[in-house]
């Protein structure tokens, strides 16, 4: 019996044990709620478009606070909530959940002890965080205090409306519930370091508002950039504040604020210059099972920066030949060259933080309710879960800093955001190629883009310089343009126009936009072959010498689009359809090995100088690089291999409102090549001597590329070895337009795995910098299941369902936004904001009457 036993007991524990191992390796359900260790890692940005930000992590403590026009995401202010309850034995804490054990040790300034931080303080022991983009919500429990707690945490975000979705403003919205049976005397206080002040430069305080304060650091003589304010501030009539923190040395501002705290005391002190800190306090009472609701407004101003980024105009022939438009930002302060500096739109709008707290508190309802009928419309999606995270947790690259919105309202971006720095300037156009997000959401935005582009960053040749410049203004062209993005913007500008519905705009970018074109064909395809055979500056930071699937593909796609775009205004594209009939026939038939595209690699043969003389970018070519050169060709090519991009313009022709230009069947067996060899479950045999982080060991990804039939290079391109999210979602939805949904899923689920809050933040993808860019492909996922667009030239709104004849999905226009879907294959729209005009409604073909309902 004894061994009967026993054995019954190790069969019980290894399906124990098993079950466990199942649960740990399905982790949480995608969009739904995170805690415990998914909580470690959460840092959701609050901020507008273009204005900076904070972000609040997953336990409610604030960090990343980047306000400064360059991303400080080590920042971590000394600034906390707190709720005394009157009467208990340890009944103070800092409205936060238990600190993640990962700041403990290893980051900065650890093994000094992290002085300075409020870490040290009792917080709550329980909390979980939850997201209904672009509300954040944390609930908190502790066993010494009878209140559930919540706090939801938000800016304004309204699809169409770009000004009130780029405000300097934040909110916390801080409920407290009573679950005991007994009246509660609270007091709830916010506070914080005077994080605003910079040494040696101009003086710091903490000034007066209605029922708050604001850290204030002035500017100093010749560097006005160093002027910042930051408000906190209630609507509570019975705020008390302390504008004057304890001055002394070593911890003693923080110590004595928490003894008064934990003591119940309620200071109120006025203004004196060098303040160290400010507090505002709201005591409330709480009946058994009664509710209260505190708002605690957050706003800034920082209304100068040093920021200017690029080469000046040389010569005359730099200088764009359709729209020379002089810089039209202020030029209130200019660097020691006595050049205009990047100031941000917001301060065009406000002239000071009391009128942007007086905004921000008098339209707050409003704007809340804006903002909730994007959320509702949103997430009333019944497309699968996975898809409808990867969307939301990216829409954050539009509040964080990656993104800027210049004085005159033009929008400016970086790739991504170093931890000090902006990664790669210059809204780079083969990076924004794959980011579908913002054309959508905020096409006035995404038009600005393109206007300079090909208005201000052209050249007279039709050369188009893949980096802008800041403040935006002509460029001095002494690099090569970009293949992937030059091509790829003809085909946004055509979708642009389909979303826009503005004949008069595309007549006034239509003569750059041929000029562009004929650029590209003279320089890359100069023979007319239909091919980019001379070497093609792209998104990998290479040339590729001779033709390939991923580039050439954009040239089909851009040929395309220009004769759409040139017979809507009556001009003669016949040179270019007879190309774009080459382009196709070059694409499958001489770049398609029978199961995926691929590279023909030439350079002895081309216009182009030998690729040891050639301009290039990190490519120099030693003794050792020479030899391989003779034996296999330039360094950082693909060849043969199977490349995630490979067919990545056919992508960017349906995103782009246009039909496929390849055949599909092509097409489509080029993705499952890609999904069936790149797409790996685990990395851990996989040798990446590149950037590894972005994902290795234990998690699976899609690679780049693979060289399943042979031939890879000793040294392929040089990020071939890589997963890059933005491409995973662009190869996804591509698969789901191809019919491929279950495999599209499958790349959406890899990713999200990756971003769980465990190891990486849910809400920023990372490549080469925070909230990089390129993730907002993932928008392509909602028109790759439900092939829903809106053409808002000729007011026809289409589907194709990938999901069956029952869905409801999310669109947004230039004019609003909504719901639509099919029922019991019958198409709807629900407008929830806004207008969206409908003519027809065209589903996978088929005229079809539509039922159109407004809500608001």
């Amino acid at each position: 019996m004894k061994k009967l036993h026993y054995i019954l007991l190790l069969t019980t524990s290894i399906i124990c044990n098993a079950c466990l191992v199942d649960k740990k390796e399905a982790g949480k359900d995608f969009n739904s709620i995170y805690e415990h260790e998914r909580l470690n890692r959460i840092a959701f940005p609050i901020g507008g478009i273009g204005t900076g930000m904070f972000c609040i992590e997953g336990t409610g403590a604030i960090s990343h606070m980047s306000l400064r026009h360059h991303p400080e995401l080590f920042h971590e202010p000394c600034m906390f909530a707190a709720i005394h309850v009157k009467g208990l034995q340890n009944g103070t804490k800092v409205i936060e959940k238990t600190v993640p054990d990962w700041k403990k040790f290893g980051g900065r300034e650890s093994s000094l002890g992290n002085g300075g931080t409020t870490w040290g303080l009792p917080r709550f022991e329980e909390g979980t965080f939850s997201v209904r983009f672009p509300f954040a919500e944390i609930k908190l429990k502790d066993k010494d205090l009878p209140l559930d707690v919540s706090l939801k945490a938000w800016n304004p975000f309204i699809p169409t409306d770009e000004d009130n979705s780029g405000l300097p403003v934040g909110a916390i919205e801080y409920t407290f519930k009573n679950t005991s049976s007994e009246t509660l005397d609270a007091i709830f206080s916010y506070n914080s370091r005077n994080f605003m002040y910079v040494h040696g430069k101009g003086s710091s305080s903490v000034q007066p508002i209605a029922n708050g304060f604001i850290l204030s650091q002035t500017g100093a003589e010749n560097e006005p950039f160093h002027q910042g304010d930051f408000a906190i501030f209630t609507d509570h009539p019975q705020t008390k504040v302390d504008r004057l923190w304890f001055r002394g040395g070593w911890f003693d501002p923080l110590t004595i604020r928490w003894n008064d705290l934990a003591a119940g005391i309620i200071k109120e002190n006025g203004f004196e210059q060098g303040a160290p800190g400010g507090s505002l306090f709201v005591p409330f009472r709480l009946k058994p099972e009664e509710e209260r609701t505190i708002t605690l407004y957050m706003a800034w101003y920082v209304p100068y920066s040093n920021l200017r980024f690029g080469p000046d105009p040389a010569t005359p022939d730099d200088l764009p030949s359709f729209n020379p438009q002089a810089e039209k930002s202020d030029e209130t302060y200019k660097n020691e060259a006595g050049s205009p500096c990047y100031r941000p739109w917001y301060s065009r709008k406000f002239k000071s933080i009391q009128e942007v707290s007086d905004y921000w508190k008098t339209n707050y309802a409003d704007l809340k309710q804006k903002s909730r009928l994007f959320a509702d419309a949103f997430y009333a999606s019944t497309l699968p879960p996975e898809v409808v995270e990867a969307v939301a947790a990216n829409l954050t690259i539009l509040k964080s800093t990656t993104t800027f919105r210049q004085y005159d309202g033009r929008m400016w971006n970086w790739e991504g955001s170093g931890d000090a720095w902006g990664s790669c300037h210059g809204s780079c156009t083969h990076v924004w190629n794959y980011a579908q997000a913002l054309p959508h959401l905020f096409p006035n935005m995404e038009r600005s883009l393109r206007e300079t582009e090909f208005l201000i960053s052209q050249d007279s040749r039709g050369h188009q310089a893949f980096r802008s410049n800041l403040p935006i203004r002509p460029v001095h062209h002494d690099f090569h343009a970009a293949a992937d993005g030059q091509l790829g913007g003809i085909m946004k500008t055509h979708r642009d126009w389909r979303i826009y519905g503005n004949n008069d705009w595309l007549a006034k970018m239509y003569p750059a936009l041929k000029q562009s074109m004929d650029y590209c064909i003279r320089t890359w395809d100069p023979r007319e072959t239909g091919a980019l055979e001379e070497p093609h500056h792209n998104t990998y930071d290479i040339e590729f010498w001779g033709p390939d699937g991923m580039c050439t593909s954009f040239y089909t796609g851009a040929l395309q689009a220009i004769t759409l775009m040139g017979k809507a205004l009556g001009e003669d594209v016949s040179p270019y359809e007879t190309l774009l009939t080459k382009s196709r026939d070059y694409m499958e038939n001489k770049l398609y090995n029978g199961e995926y595209f691929i590279q023909n690699i030439r350079w002895k043969d081309l216009d182009a100088p030998d690729p040891t003389k050639a301009l290039s970018f990190h490519s120099q070519y030693t003794p050792e690089a020479v030899a391989i050169l003779q034996k296999e060709g330039p360094k950082y090519q693909y060849g043969t291999g199977c490349l995630s991009d490979g067919i990545l313009g056919a992508w960017m022709s349906l995103v782009c409102g246009m039909n496929e230009p390849i055949d599909k069947a092509k097409v489509k067996s080029h993705l499952n090549a890609v999904h069936r060899y790149n797409l790996k479950k685990d990395l851990k045999d996989h040798a990446n001597p590149q950037r590894p982080t972005f994902a290795l060991g234990n998690d699976g990804g899609l690679l780049l590329c693979t060289w399943p039939k042979g031939g890879k290079m000793q040294l392929p391109f040089v990020y071939s070895d890589e997963v890059w999210t933005g491409i995973e979602y662009q190869v996804a939805s591509h698969l789901m337009f191809e019919g491929e949904t279950e495999k599209g899923l499958e790349i959406v689920k890899t990713v999200r795995r990756r971003y769980d809050g465990r190891i990486r933040n849910p809400f920023n993808e990372y490549e080469c910098g925070a909230w990089y860019a390129r993730a907002m492909s993932s928008y392509g996922l909602l028109e790759g299941l439900t092939g829903v667009r809106y053409d808002a030239v000729e007011n026809i709104l289409y589907m194709d369902s990938r999901v069956g004849n029952n869905f409801t999905s999310f669109l947004s226009t230039s004019a609003g936004f909504g719901n639509v879907g099919l029922k019991k294959g019958k198409p709807f729209i629900a407008i929830r904001y806004g207008s969206i005009p409908i003519k027809k409604c065209i589903v996978s073909g088929i005229e079809m009457p539509c039922e159109i309902n407004r809500e608001m």
